[in-house]
């Protein structure tokens, strides 16, 4: 197929500081780790919003792969960008559920069809974009929109690891200990172990942990039992989804969030590459819809174009769709492997937090840097206020009600940056 043929780059190119760019590859050795490497990225959140929803993690897992997949074939394989659960569904999934916050979600049908809704309504507005073009959709949301929706669903997340992922002092401190190892590797280290930052900074982490906790006693000891009863081969638990019109009227609008963040990601990429994939914005919104179709169709969380993998590339500088494909099979392979899920849940807590936390801060970084590619003007008072109270809206994760409807942080922070920019648009027009 055409649109697999990416032109080789030998390992020479990152040495003198090079990029490798969508169309261009490493030698596959080389480009399966750097796949690998996103797998691990995307898997703390990719696991992490289905557990918050009561959803399956390993089904989670699976979809993601499926996802990315759908979404390279619909964009020629020319964006690269990996589909992981999306933090955006966590708050209206809740409410539409009732879900009390531990085990299964009983009642996760109705949500299942609230996101097969929002996949419709996507896919209908890349629909849209693919027949008019992009004009309508780049008016709507500026590049200090874009850059501040981006930023915003980094900094939501920040209080995830941080609040939620250190139980007591020593935890809070290994994960002090594993941003630091990934610090030092990012700046210290050169050439692949360089580029696989995330991957080796965990890896030290968690031998660290190992020696501290099981040699030491100085705190819970990493327990590898679960990992040898586990099965090297299992199905996940799938589920059908319910269509109930409350729950997807609800669960729909979500839609707009996903556009955001995929266009701030495609503005992202843009910028750090220095190739311009405006058109391929309707197919990777198309993709991305029917992406979330088929994994709420299957049981999964909705998906969207994830950030995180995003700050890898920016930390790496290798933008090759090929490595995303590799990452799309890995994790389909993955998610029929109740061994894997049990090698992830032997990586302590903190561990994953501080890595995590490097992450959300890459993602929040990928949202200034739009800003920052696209000449943002903040003398403007227009882009000011607007990037401004986004940050603190989804930040402080306001949240605004209307009945049983809730729109949390990231929710207001969008909406809020689309109204009050073309609010503020108009009036600075009008005077």
């Amino acid at each position: 197929m055409s649109f697999m043929n990416w032109t080789e780059k030998s390992t020479e190119v990152l040495r003198q500081g090079g990029v490798i760019s969508p169309d261009e590859r490493l030698p596959w050795p080389q480009t399966t780790v750097m796949g690998m490497q996103h797998v691990i990225a995307m898997f703390g959140a990719t696991v992490l919003a289905p557990i918050l929803m009561g959803f399956d993690p390993n089904l989670a897992i699976l979809m993601s792969g499926i996802g990315t997949l759908i979404f390279f074939v619909m964009t020629g394989g020319k964006v690269p960008s990996y589909l992981g659960s999306s933090f955006a569904f966590i708050g209206v999934v809740i409410a539409a559920t009732g879900y009390a916050g531990k085990g299964l979600n009983t009642n996760m049908g109705v949500a299942l069809g609230g996101i097969i809704a929002c996949g419709a309504l996507y896919t209908a507005i890349g629909l849209l974009v693919q027949l008019v073009g992009t004009r309508w959709i780049e008016k709507l949301m500026p590049p200090v929109v874009t850059g501040a929706v981006v930023a915003v669903i980094g900094l939501n997340l920040a209080a995830v690891p941080i609040k939620n992922m250190a139980a007591n002092n020593f935890e809070s401190w290994m994960q002090a200990i594993t941003f630091l190892c990934v610090a030092l590797v990012a700046v210290f280290t050169r050439g692949m172990v360089q580029r696989l930052l995330i991957l080796v900074g965990l890896i030290v982490a968690s031998i660290v942990y190992a020696v501290l906790t099981n040699g030491l006693g100085l705190g819970k000891p990493m327990d590898l039992s679960s990992l040898f009863n586990a099965a090297w081969v299992g199905m996940p638990s799938f589920t059908a989804p319910v269509f109930d019109a409350k729950a997807m009227l609800m669960i729909a609008p979500v839609a707009i969030i996903l556009v955001a963040e995929n266009l701030g990601h495609l503005k992202a990429v843009t910028a750090m590459t220095g190739k311009n994939l405006d058109v391929y914005m309707g197919r990777a919104f198309i993709g991305d819809g029917v992406a979330t179709m088929v994994s709420g169709a299957a049981g999964g969380t909705g998906v969207t174009t994830y950030a995180e993998n995003i700050g890898v590339m920016a930390a790496t500088k290798i933008y090759s769709t090929a490595m995303f494909l590799v990452a799309a099979l890995l994790a389909v392979v993955l998610g029929f492997s109740p061994k894997f899920g049990a090698i992830i849940q032997t990586i302590p807590l903190p561990v994953m937090g501080g890595v995590s936390i490097v992450v959300f801060g890459l993602i929040a970084v990928a949202g200034a840097r739009i800003w920052v590619e696209n000449k943002v003007d903040f003398a403007d008072n227009k882009n000011l206020i607007v990037a401004a109270i986004t940050l603190v809206l989804g930040t402080g994760d306001f949240t605004l009600k209307f009945g049983d409807f809730a729109l949390g942080g990231i929710g207001t922070a969008t909406f809020g940056a689309i109204v009050l920019h073309a609010l503020l648009n108009r009036s600075s027009r009008g005077a």
